[in-house]
């Protein structure tokens, strides 16, 4: 049976899948990442051996991984500050499999899962954002995924919401990105929190600064979302990441706050949706993309 694995190389976790040809069967896999250790690629090769050992040969390898892919889709050619290691890694010579092996970001990989298997199945022009330690994105325009001169297309935590605020990792001021962010929790919180999950709670819990601190992120989330739905003019809008995960604590405020801010020409809003491959919507896409560059090639 021709098959492909996907990966999804995460700050915390390590996801795979392998899918079949016709996409009807797969079977998933998750491992620390252990991303403190500088070795922790040579447990991704270890893991892959042990995948095709159990699995058989795959037709293609799909890795996707935060910062921006090289043209060639070979490596991660910018990625600062998280995973050590992982800038200018050459995959296909690491990894040193006979199938070819396909670099991609990781939340165009996500977009791709939701497209081929998830929340924007049938949708030709959709918007996702990744909400977790950071803020990522990927645009589906006209059926085709949006990369751009450089591969830097889709960064949407890199948009500015406040020329005044603080740069971030990529230098853009007051980004949404550090507005919505955990990586700037503890930041905007004064000390008081480093984790989404305990904010909410508390929010949740009815506590003052709690809500003070969730609403005003989710606003500026809004704010993004209804700049990007102007330059973009999706079908769907895409939520997905560790912090989507809050369901109706984040959806509802969000939607509410997008009913004053979104400009709808025919009355009619774009729809939000939550992501629906949840921690391996990269795994999936990486696999979907690795078939896909197979069948291109031949």
């Amino acid at each position: 049976m021709t098959q492909y694995i996907g990966i999804d190389i995460g700050g915390t976790r390590i996801k795979s899948i392998v899918v079949s040809q016709d996409s009807d069967e797969y079977t998933r896999d998750a491992r620390d990442t252990e991303s403190e250790s500088t070795d922790w690629p040579v447990r991704v090769r270890d893991a892959l051996v042990m995948s095709n050992a159990k699995h058989g040969p795959f037709a293609g390898v799909g890795l996707a991984a935060p910062g921006m892919a090289a043209a060639d889709g070979r490596s991660i050619t910018w990625m600062k500050g998280r995973l050590e290691s992982l800038e200018g890694l050459d995959w296909p010579d690491h990894l040193a499999m006979e199938c070819p092996v396909h670099v991609l970001n990781d939340a165009h990989a996500a977009l791709l899962g939701e497209v081929a298997f998830g929340a924007a199945r049938g949708c030709d022009n959709v918007i996702m954002l990744t909400l977790g330690t950071g803020v990522g994105g990927a645009i589906l325009c006209d059926g085709h995924l949006l990369r751009g001169h450089l591969g830097r297309a889709g960064h949407l935590g890199h948009i500015s919401l406040d020329p005044d605020g603080a740069t971030d990792i990529v230098n853009t001021p007051g980004s949404l990105e550090n507005a919505m962010g955990e990586c700037t929790l503890k930041e905007r919180s004064n000390g008081r929190y480093t984790a989404t999950t305990k904010l909410v709670e508390d929010y949740l819990d009815g506590d003052t600064e709690a809500r003070r601190i969730w609403l005003d992120s989710i606003q500026h989330l809004a704010a993004g979302i209804a700049s990007l739905i102007n330059v973009v003019d999706p079908q769907r809008i895409v939520i997905g990441g560790g912090i989507a995960e809050a369901g109706d604590a984040l959806f509802g405020p969000l939607n509410e706050m997008l009913s004053r801010f979104e400009w709808c020409p025919t009355g009619k809003p774009v729809e939000i949706v939550n992501a629906e491959l949840g921690e391996f919507a990269g795994a999936f896409g990486a696999a979907y993309h690795a078939r896909k560059e197979v069948e291109r090639l031949k």
